[in-house]
């Protein structure tokens, strides 16, 4: 009865933590869409709101850290439930970056505001901000139903994310070249399209993480990497 009582107390306190982690995919979701928004329709209001809400973000990290110590501390979970209350650090930790890319780029955002428009890149980037926004509610969707062929699908789509930042990158470098009146412009917005590429990256992470959580083995094969400006020669 006592090793029922402490499995069901375990199970009741993961799951506490794990609506943590929902919610704090949720304002993560949200902060990707309105940051890449906010640089589209050029909205200053809206990129604060961004920057502020990273607070909440951050706030929910250190919750979900502090919870998962004292889960560990007395539950003193099994090595196969540990492995499970090791992955909600790993996951939280991931999202915690995706809201500081998302606040950086609300940040480039108040910058841009005055500058001259670069012909349908803000279009560009929401559309990859939104790709990966799509990838990240897939996710965790796989993390919440440990769904190893869903994470695995979001592994490989973000090959795709790495292809849009390509392109963006070839395009800023010919706007630039064009026009030197460009380059200051283009420079934020490449500092914008690589936030939003690493962000993809850090979803893939909380990807491989459901993998693992699953199968108890990491991703076999690299994960294919189509960002030609992260290659060296």
């Amino acid at each position: 009865m006592t090793e029922q009582h402490i499995a069901s107390a375990f199970d009741r306190d993961l799951e506490a933590i794990q609506a943590h982690i929902m919610k704090m995919g949720g304002l993560v979701e949200a902060a990707i869409i309105s940051s890449a928004r906010s640089l589209e329709t050029r909205d200053e209001e809206l990129a604060q709101e961004v920057r502020q809400g990273d607070k909440a973000i951050d706030a929910l990290e250190e919750l979900i850290n502090e919870e998962t110590a004292r889960l560990i501390a007395l539950r003193a979970p099994t090595a196969s439930d540990l492995r499970l209350v090791l992955s909600v650090l790993k996951v939280s930790a991931n999202l915690e970056r995706i809201g500081d890319y998302s606040k950086n780029i609300a940040k480039r955002t108040t910058v841009l505001v005055n500058a001259g428009e670069i012909n349908g890149s803000a279009a560009a980037l929401r559309r990859m901000a939104r790709e990966v926004e799509r990838m990240l509610r897939d996710a965790l969707d796989a993390y919440i139903q440990r769904d190893a062929e869903l994470a695995a699908d979001v592994i490989e789509r973000d090959e795709e994310v790495d292809q849009m930042y390509n392109g963006l990158f070839r395009e800023f470098l010919t706007f630039m070249a064009e026009d030197p009146r460009n380059i200051s412009s283009c420079m934020h917005l490449h500092f914008i399209a690589k936030n939003i590429e690493r962000m993809g990256d850090h979803v893939t992470a909380i990807a491989e993480q459901v993998v693992y959580l699953v199968t108890g083995e990491r991703p076999t094969e690299a994960r294919p990497k189509a960002d030609i400006t992260s290659q060296s020669a």
